[in-house]
């Protein structure tokens, strides 16, 4: 900057003015010469103007005739190994959980809790028995802010009465959904 003019009289768009010869043009570096790969070889997405690696990925920028395996450096060669490895490390886990849930001995009373037995025990409707199990929900968090909040002054007990009223509000309301939700039979 020291070859810039001093107070001399500049427009906003055009640069400064330059005592000596002009400046040497900045070289683009390497990557950006004519062989080199305009789109990225993994990702697809075009590489920034200049730019050696992409910007979406990170893969190195390769060259036009090299195949997209030629390009990879030894660290992305190892850090496919790794992702390979945790690939096979998981798949693993995933099949040993499954094997072992399969032979796990449940209770036959167990079946009495899934969701369709208990919706054909009670009698309500899909929509309806959410709307119950959701307004049961509500109840027990009335109660649990009982039981976890201890008021020591009347600004505190205030506050849990607050809560517990919001949580029975709740509950009623998914009550009276549920209510509404339930389909009536000509049969009764």
């Amino acid at each position: 900057m020291t070859e810039v003019v001093h107070d001399a009289p500049q427009e906003f768009w055009s640069p400064p003015s330059v005592v000596g010869p002009p400046p040497q043009a900045a070289a683009l570096p390497p990557a950006a010469c004519a062989g080199m790969a305009d789109a990225c070889f993994d990702c697809g997405s075009e590489f920034m103007i200049g730019a050696r690696f992409c910007h979406t990925c990170g893969l190195r920028r390769g060259v036009l005739n090299a195949s997209p395996g030629a390009v990879k450096t030894e660290a992305e060669v190892i850090a496919g190994l790794w992702w390979a490895r945790d690939v096979a490390w998981v798949k693993t886990g995933f099949s040993w959980a499954i094997d072992t849930w399969h032979e796990i001995p449940f209770p036959k009373w167990l079946h009495y809790l899934h969701f369709h037995e208990i919706k054909r025990w009670v009698g309500l409707s899909t929509a309806a028995l959410i709307a119950f199990i959701v307004g049961l929900g509500c109840v027990a968090g009335a109660i649990g802010v009982s039981l976890f909040y201890k008021a020591s002054n009347l600004a505190e007990f205030q506050a849990i009465q607050m809560w517990r009223i919001e949580w029975l509000l709740a509950a009623t309301a998914s009550f009276v959904a549920g209510i509404l939700l339930k389909r009536s039979d000509n049969n009764q």
